[in-house]
């Protein structure tokens, strides 16, 4: 089955081709096309981009969509209809950088393939094991049981496919693993993994929650925004525009809001820049610490993502950081979301069981 994968952004769209055979898979192609809707760029839309990964494509059998945000209704992948995709619609209030794009993308793929069944993979769906205590926020009951408000967690198709990975590197029994996963790139989380569930994460109730990010502040106590917003007069849109566009290490550094560019500036002597560092690696190591509680001890730290796999010198201040834990193993694990959706979607349309496997590359 030949499944096309379709990860979009809000300015860009990631894709892959992949044959999904009984005991293996086989990456087609893979492309990007960046700056959406920008100056320079190749697609207006997210319609054209989509038009772009087609002419990569050829003959397809469905389509598989990464989607960040399903709230409480999706507690695993689901083919697309009108009322799947209604609620996606609803979700985007709760991830406004995120489910608006994945939504723009569904749309045009099914415009473009409405012959195909198109298949929705959610960030969130490896999080409904998490228990009460860990995902429900000290406010009253009742806005949880009314209006769902509980931290949901992100990321978790990458964290269910590392996790999975760092278990066959340990040569451990999955379901006997203690994991700490950080997923480290311009969003970045934190996951305790317990027998392969998710027991903790970083994230909250949207993407914003847990560690310094790229434009993201993370953790932040709630009465800065009311000094911001009462003290400063800024409004809720502009509060809501600095802490997910205008912070994180972009807001810390004032320069950059990639980890490559901070690091040579550090090291060029940019007091922000190492500033935005120094940030950065306390808040991984603060969660890591907590979650090495939670579990009881890790049988490893892994890490992946954009700065989790490519910045050895962030690695080793974390590593440095949580020496005093002893007894675990380091692991850099590249994640590969879109092989977990391609598996999840092949799984749906031909209606068989999930099968765990290696890529074949």
């Amino acid at each position: 089955m030949r499944i096309l994968v379709l990860n979009a952004g809000s300015s860009s769209l990631k894709y892959q081709g992949i044959e999904v055979l009984p005991g293996r898979e086989r990456v087609l192609f893979k492309g990007s096309v960046e700056r959406i809707g920008e100056p320079g760029g190749v697609a207006a839309n997210h319609t054209e981009a989509v038009r772009v990964a087609l002419a990569d494509a050829g003959e397809v059998d469905g389509v598989g969509h990464r989607v960040v945000h399903g709230g409480e209704r999706f507690r695993e992948s689901v083919v697309i209809d009108l009322e799947v995709e209604r609620i996606i619609e609803e979700c985007c209030h709760l991830a406004p950088l995120h489910n608006p794009h994945n939504l723009a993308c569904y749309r045009a793929s099914h415009i473009l393939l409405p012959e195909l069944r198109h298949v929705a993979v959610f960030d969130t769906a490896f999080f409904h094991t998490l228990p009460h205590r860990a995902f429900l926020y000290g406010l009253p009951l009742e806005l949880y049981e009314r209006e769902h408000i509980r931290r949901y967690g992100f990321h978790g198709t990458s964290h269910r496919y590392v996790s999975a990975k760092a278990a066959e590197a340990l040569a451990i029994d999955p379901g006997q693993a203690r994991l700490i996963v950080c997923h480290l790139g311009s969003g970045c989380s934190i996951c305790a993994v317990d027998g392969g569930r998710a027991v903790d994460i970083s994230f909250g109730f949207t993407p914003l929650e847990g560690l310094v990010m790229g434009t993201r502040c993370g953790d932040l106590d709630s009465g800065v925004i009311f000094h911001l917003v009462h003290n400063l007069g800024m409004s809720l849109n502009e509060v809501e525009n600095l802490v997910n566009k205008r912070s994180g290490l972009l807001g810390l550094s004032g320069r950059s809001n990639d980890m490559r560019d901070i690091c040579q500036a550090a090291a060029d002597g940019d007091v922000r820049a190492e500033l935005a560092i120094e940030v950065f690696c306390y808040r991984v190591i603060k969660y890591i610490g907590a979650f090495w509680v939670v579990l009881g001890g890790a049988d490893a730290i892994v890490f992946t993502g954009g700065i989790g796999e490519n910045r050895p010198e962030i690695r080793q201040r974390v590593l440095d950081g949580v020496q005093a834990l002893g007894g675990f193993t380091p692991l850099v694990i590249p994640t590969n979301e879109e092989l977990m959706i391609a598996r999840d979607t092949a799984r749906l349309l031909s209606g068989k069981a999930a099968v765990s496997r290696p890529l074949s590359e």
